[in-house]
């Protein structure tokens, strides 16, 4: 059989109407039913487009000139946002991000999870979507003889000098400029990638929304830090109110940020936070959201659906540093979290004493084991409530929840394809989806979070 040739080639100019988009909010157009996939592409919009790349099945183009403009496109206010890796979708008008997401949500139902007549609500968006991350995270690198600081520019690693991102706290984009002249004042070398040389590579700024706490961390090659004393002093100066300031060492070839051993220099170990009535302390390693006034949404939200009375017993599995437990706990007679990760559970057995909060205990190991335990306890969880990374649930955690028979499960995903696949999986175990919300944690971006509310069908 020969071959069916693409109906474009690789650097022909073409005129495209967008039809679609991808998840990561590219353009989708077709050509005679080739799809092009083409970043910054709005539906209903013809543009003029230059074909990058050709495959068998799909392609991929760049946007020329749109010819004709959808009402939705507006001026991004990023100056870099075009050559920026961090945000997406930034061309969109707001409505349009939020009609998107649920879009995204209900797509990820039909066709992946095969359910079609599960609710997926309009997605809960923010009065103001923009500066409201709490954490900042900018690499440094060299530039003839200076430090730079910036976010990597798409599929590089080199890196966009910005001197401000609009989805990130001021203060958090001040105290990154402030530490970047003070370490090159201090005569700091940047870390070189390629050598695997020089001393600092990353800065991170988190602060608390509701204390403004403020945390820095410098991420170094090296476990001497040269001018300690000085940094830490040039520091407190420029920012009083910075509560803590740690060094982080990472002396790997790696594109991880973190690396295993964190030391204070000055200060304490933990910044405070607040959601709502709980308080955070959290550390520089700490797994904490981003966007603390969406996660209150987030977390009410799952409260809702969980639908305690007083007298269940909860399952948080992924608990974390226990945020979502403690909004459980409030409501729930006892709740049991379970986290891999050890300085996690620390963090949330310290969250617990700071809420004076004495009905969750929480556990180190993998959910699926230390549920299969429990369960070989007797613990029969009324609730399980589950938060886990993009990758979902491993099917031998679905199994454990499964054999568990909680009369409800609170599903938190930050992956709607992997939600709807875990979702068809506990619908095969006997429970029904009776509905899955979006809420916009990440404005700007293509990401979305849902939380879904699934019943044991009696």
């Amino acid at each position: 059989m020969a071959k069916v040739k693409p109906p474009v080639a690789k650097n022909e100019t073409i005129e495209l109407e967008f039809v679609d988009l991808t998840h990561e909010g590219s353009g989708v157009g077709k050509i005679n039913g080739y799809p092009l996939f083409v970043p910054y592409g709005l539906p209903g919009e013809k543009a003029k487009v230059k074909v990058v790349k050709v495959k068998k099945n799909f392609g991929f183009g760049k946007l020329l000139k749109v010819l004709d403009q959808s009402p939705e496109r507006i001026e991004p206010p990023c100056d870099v946002f075009y050559q920026c890796g961090g945000c997406q979708i930034q061309h969109m008008s707001y409505k349009m991000q939020l009609d998107v997401k649920q879009k995204q949500v209900q797509d990820a139902m039909r066709k992946i999870g095969h359910l079609e007549e599960v609710p997926v609500h309009p997605t809960i968006g923010m009065e103001d979507p923009w500066r409201y991350r709490n954490k900042v995270q900018i690499p440094v690198k060299g530039v003839e003889g200076r430090l730079e600081t910036g976010f990597y520019k798409k599929r590089s690693h080199d890196i966009i000098n910005m001197d401000t991102c609009p989805i990130t706290d001021e203060q958090n984009d001040r105290m990154v400029e402030a530490v970047r002249r003070i370490a090159e004042d201090a005569g700091i070398t940047p870390y070189d990638e390629d050598k695997h040389r020089g001393i600092l590579r990353h800065i991170m700024v988190r602060n608390g929304k509701e204390t403004n706490e403020i945390m820095v961390v410098l991420v170094t090659r090296t476990d001497k830090l040269p001018q300690q004393e000085k940094i830490v002093e040039e520091i407190r100066k420029a920012y009083p109110n910075v509560k803590s300031i740690m060094q982080n060492v990472n002396p790997e070839r790696t594109n991880v940020i973190l690396g295993k051993k964190t030391k204070l220099l000055w200060g304490e170990e933990y910044i405070h936070d607040s959601i709502g009535d709980t308080q955070f302390a959290i550390s520089a390693k700490s797994f904490y959201q981003v966007n603390p006034e969406q996660t209150k949404t987030l977390y009410d939200k799952a409260l809702e659906y969980a639908d305690l009375s007083g007298n269940e017993t909860v399952v948080d599995a992924y608990c974390g540093i226990g945020t979502i437990s403690l909004f459980l706990a409030q409501k729930a007679k006892k709740v049991y979290g379970v986290e891999i990760v050890p300085e996690a559970v620390d963090d949330a057995k310290k969250n617990a004493k700071l809420n004076h909060i004495d009905n969750a205990e929480f556990y180190v190991g993998a959910a699926e084991k230390v549920m299969d335990w429990w369960k070989a306890q007797g613990l029969r969880p009324d609730v399980i409530v589950v938060d886990p990374p993009r990758k979902g649930c491993d099917e031998t955690l679905l199994k454990a929840m499964l054999d568990m028979q909680p009369k409800r499960i609170v599903y938190v995903s930050c992956n709607p394809s992997t939600l709807a696949r875990d979702l068809n999986i506990l619908a095969e175990g006997g429970y029904e989806t009776k509905q899955v919300q979006p809420v916009d944690m990440f404005p700007q971006t293509s990401h979305v979070e849902c939380v879904a509310q699934i019943e044991l069908n009696l």
